[in-house]
């Protein structure tokens, strides 16, 4: 059985989150019960703004890069991105990005399995 969904941008609600980006979550199983493992947001930082380190501790995290330009931080390790860059996050390590450009840092969230509230935390040293 083939199950429809489309969500619509201005059915979407932004808020800040823990790690402090401006968020929307488009796709989750528990609200979206059409038996996918993953849960998908967009995200977003102003001008000058960072998210906060924190951690996924069980789940894999990619970032896709819509709009604007950055600096990745996981581990140890430093990127810029920008537009078009996917960057893959694996479990458990500290992950940060800054927006270095001018105007908004948009990208999207994929989480597998889906993003849950306990098994993220801010790393604050």
């Amino acid at each position: 059985m083939v199950h429809l969904l489309v969500k619509k941008p201005d059915d979407r609600e932004y808020g800040r989150v823990l790690d402090g980006t401006l968020l929307s979550e488009i796709l989750h199983p528990r609200n979206d019960p059409v038996g996918m493992n993953f849960s998908l947001a967009h995200a977003m930082l102003r001008e000058g703004e960072a998210s906060l380190p924190h951690r996924l501790g069980e789940a894999v995290e990619v970032y896709y890069i819509l709009e604007g330009e950055g600096v990745m931080h996981i581990g140890e390790e430093v990127r810029e991105v920008s537009a078009g860059d996917a960057v893959y996050i694996p479990p458990g390590c500290v992950q940060y990005i800054e927006n270095s450009g001018e105007g908004d840092l948009s990208f999207l969230c994929i989480v597998s399995p889906p993003w849950r509230g306990e098994d993220e935390e801010l790393v604050m040293d």
